[in-house]
């Protein structure tokens, strides 16, 4: 099961390694390619040590760079074709069912779908809803990491609607929480 926390900031990345993410995905964004691998450095660290997963958000040559075990794509983003090459974990966003055909035709490693609820991370993007998550994971091959206003409280309701795991941003300094929600999701 995926416990996915994005962050920016590296006290919150040891927070949700502590709380049982075993994923953490940096997100900065508004920074050059040389900023986001000088201030990407201690994440890669405090992940490799930790033995989590490290994703790198949007940029290809940051992650490559930065020796990322992964790269996250929006849907404007290019670089998936150098990160395969680069034999990074890739996943794709989805905010539709459409797009995530769409990006499941081009065979991620896994597709980030949401928002499932609204969420300020997201001003003014439908929610999809749990029918609709349900829908989207139906529709697809690839597994599907939920996001969008997820936390303890609703984790386990993606896992039943079809969700491999969640991916968490607000709720990365309550991982623990959402880890056994999961977890309890799982029997």
């Amino acid at each position: 099961m995926i416990l996915h926390a994005i962050v920016d900031d590296l006290r919150v990345a040891r927070r949700a390694i502590d709380g049982g993410a075993t994923h953490v995905q940096l997100r900065l964004k508004n920074l050059t390619t040389a900023e986001l691998i000088a201030q990407g450095r201690p994440f890669r660290d405090l992940c490799a040590s930790s033995g989590v997963t490290f994703v790198v958000n949007d940029d290809v040559d940051a992650a490559v760079a930065l020796e990322a075990n992964g790269l996250h794509l929006g849907r404007e983003d290019d670089g998936f074709e150098r990160a395969r090459e680069a034999g990074l974990i890739v996943g794709l966003s989805a905010q539709t069912v459409e797009e995530a055909v769409a990006a499941d035709n081009e065979h991620p490693d896994y597709l980030g779908a949401g928002p499932v609820w609204a969420t300020p991370v997201k001003p003014g993007v439908p929610a999809l809803g749990l029918d609709g998550l349900a829908h989207l994971c139906e529709s697809v091959a690839s597994p599907v990491v939920a996001i969008g206003g997820i936390d303890a409280t609703k984790a386990a309701l993606c896992i039943d609607a079809g969700a491999v795991g969640v991916a968490v941003v607000r709720a990365s300094t309550d991982t623990a929480a959402v880890r056994t929600a999961l977890e309890r999701a799982a029997v």
